[in-house]
């Protein structure tokens, strides 16, 4: 079952859906949705430095990638067919018995911004920042700017608490995030 306003509103409220900075209500709750803003903190890849992506090499996660901070009232500048990491200003958690989807808004869609690639679900028990993988699959850049409402989070009821989740996972990479962090995919390794 999908949250609606009311039960978000109340959750939000009984402290059980737990949002820092909290949310400007008038603005950011949608009929089923918590609409999250851009943060200032971008990871953008370094491809011409480097021939290819190997998943399993660990060094190269960082090597590869730069973080960057954009200012207030400065736009990041999102290239066509690029591809970034980044933070939203809200940081969320989640009790053991929810879970979030993460959408991106139809405004920014409408220009060709798509803001996740294939990790819209956060597992109950998450607790950090959102890290968005941007893209933009128009053919004109696109000036984003923090504090510019980007995402929303859905919610969704489980059928019973999750026994383990995702914060008591031995294999929670990204558990308490706070930037946006390259991938861990090279711990899997096996």
């Amino acid at each position: 079952m999908i949250l609606s306003d009311r039960g978000i509103k109340k959750l939000l409220k009984e402290g059980i859906i737990k949002i820092n900075p909290k949310i400007d209500v008038s603005t950011q709750l949608g009929s089923c949705s918590v609409d999250l803003r851009l943060g200032h903190t971008f990871r953008v890849f370094n491809h011409s430095r480097y021939p290819y992506i190997d998943p399993y090499d660990n060094k190269l996660g960082r090597e590869m990638t730069s973080e960057i901070e954009i200012s207030d009232g400065d736009p990041f500048i999102l290239q066509p067919g690029d591809f970034v990491l980044a933070t939203t200003i809200e940081s969320f958690e989640l009790p053991n018995n929810l879970l979030a989807r993460l959408e991106g808004r139809s405004s920014l869609g409408r220009l060709g911004i798509v803001v996740h690639s294939t990790a819209s679900v956060f597992e109950p028990g998450w607790r950090g920042k959102v890290v968005m993988e941007l893209g933009n699959m128009g053919r004109m850049p696109v000036a984003l700017y923090p504090g510019m409402r980007v995402c929303a989070l859905t919610f969704e009821q489980l059928s019973s608490a999750a026994d383990v989740p995702y914060n008591k996972k031995a294999t929670a990479k990204y558990v308490g995030q706070k930037s946006p962090e390259p991938s861990k995919i090279a711990e899997e390794r096996v």
